[in-house]
């Protein structure tokens, strides 16, 4: 068995740093980590974070020769790059673009029920470029749409932040996702799945929009999901994209048979709850997908605190609990952490802090960096012994090698052995550190 292996300390004093591994037989004696590949679970869609609007903006202002070297970076493959393989974008604007809008918008009092006036211009300025340049590097990556709200017009409230969406422009709302879709893919991109609404049970941001559990159940199975399928549209629809406190809210969705057969999963973010709600709605809809889609890093908080809390609930506590997706928040922004709308996050941090052209990676990037360099889309989670000292989650990748990735939240070197086909090694864990391993 030969191993090789990346770390990343919390205190900062390794980054992604390779080692020349020692493999040593193991010691018969240490905690066991046996991984077993005939054990399979879910497939891996990928790893990355939200490309905002304001993400894409700075990118987008980046001299030529760092924007490319940035993008090959974070996009590429190769020793110097971490191979993302996952986007969420913002349908419309979210609350980090430097400005509130949608595809539709219209002066007080005015609506457009045959969206003659939807338009995406608003994203041609600086997303629509970036992801054309992203997909010109990897251009397998798959892209997820998300919400804040729905033009003005639609809700209730007839303002960007909170309301529901009225039911008498459900089917304009409809319709609204599936010009996107279509605008889009005018632009050489596809959208591999959308989400319903960012975090429905949080009206306090701003752009955002309030939909219960019934209302999800209604749209779908009665207007987007027939739409979809009337327009042959495979863009996966994904209810929820909220917090693990309230697995009843995507389970309740889902118990509506007529709408489950339009939905592929449901999406979870961890500012409230527990990261099993994940397996909790597995449990009782097996056959549905889970995806996890958003974990701020934020200003006041630290490298190494983030570090450990992040490794251990969104990229291991996320695939242990069948997610095929672990995404962390924005992408990027400015060193005064703007933009963001009026009203939005003045507090998210994001991977990288761009100030001009020249780049800063920060506590997000590393977290994702540890497994999306190692583990890419087609991979498949396997078994891998439990040790509370040692969380650790395993996969086997496309091209038949093994990376498993362990975290050493104690403040002491621990020692372990793995055991894979027959074989065994002895392992070194760094205090407060994580390290992905891969093994052939």
């Amino acid at each position: 068995m030969s191993a090789q292996v990346w770390t990343t300390k919390a205190d900062q004093s390794a980054l992604l740093e390779k080692s020349n591994y020692h493999v040593a037989t193991a010691s018969k004696k240490n905690p066991v980590i046996e991984i077993n590949e005939k054990k399979t679970f879910q497939s891996v869609d990928g790893f990355g974070f939200t490309l905002t609007g304001g993400s894409a903006m700075l990118i987008n202002k980046m001299n030529d020769a760092a924007k490319q070297s940035l993008l090959q970076e974070l996009f590429g493959k190769g020793e110097n790059a971490i191979g993302i393989s996952y986007l969420r974008v913002s349908i419309g604007a979210s609350d980090l673009d430097s400005s509130v809008f949608s595809y539709d918008d219209l002066p007080q009092g005015e609506t457009d029920e045959s969206l003659s006036k939807f338009s995406i211009s608003k994203d041609a300025d600086n997303l629509i470029p970036i992801l054309q340049s992203i997909l010109k590097i990897n251009p397998a990556i798959k892209i997820m749409g998300s919400p804040w709200s729905p033009p003005t017009w639609m809700k209730d409230n007839g303002k960007s932040k909170g309301g529901h969406l009225m039911l008498k422009y459900y089917d304009a709302y409809a319709r609204y996702f599936l010009k996107y879709l279509l605008e889009m893919k005018k632009n050489g991109i596809s959208i591999d799945a959308i989400t319903l609404q960012n975090e429905p049970e949080h009206g306090g941001n701003n752009p955002s929009m309030l939909m219960t559990a019934k209302e999800q159940a209604d749209f779908v199975a009665n207007y987007l999901g027939p739409l979809f399928q009337k327009n042959n549209i495979n863009t996966k629809i994904i209810v929820w994209d909220h917090n693990c406190d309230h697995p009843e809210y995507p389970i309740a969705v889902l118990n509506n048979s007529i709408a489950k057969k339009y939905i592929d999963g449901s999406a979870f973010h961890l500012y409230n709850g527990d990261i099993s709600a994940l397996t909790e709605v597995k449990n009782i809809h097996p056959d549905k997908k889970l995806y996890f889609t958003e974990q701020w890093t934020g200003s006041k908080g630290t490298f190494d605190g983030d570090f450990i809390w992040h490794t251990k609930n969104v990229i291991i506590g996320s695939m242990k609990n069948w997610s095929s997706v672990a995404l962390e928040w924005n992408l990027a922004n400015d060193p005064k952490f703007e933009p963001h709308t009026p009203g939005g996050c003045t507090e998210c941090k994001g991977a990288l802090t761009i100030d001009g052209s020249s780049v800063k990676r920060n506590v997000a990037y590393y977290i994702i960096a540890q497994a999306s360099k190692f583990v890419p889309a087609g991979s498949i989670r396997i078994e891998s012994t439990y040790i509370k000292e040692l969380e650790n989650v395993a996969f086997i990748r496309p091209d038949g090698k093994i990376v498993l990735i362990v975290l050493n939240e104690k403040g002491v070197e621990l020692e372990f052995d793995i055991m894979f086909r027959g074989k065994s090694i002895i392992a070194t864990m760094n205090p407060n550190s994580a390290a992905s391993f891969v093994l052939e």
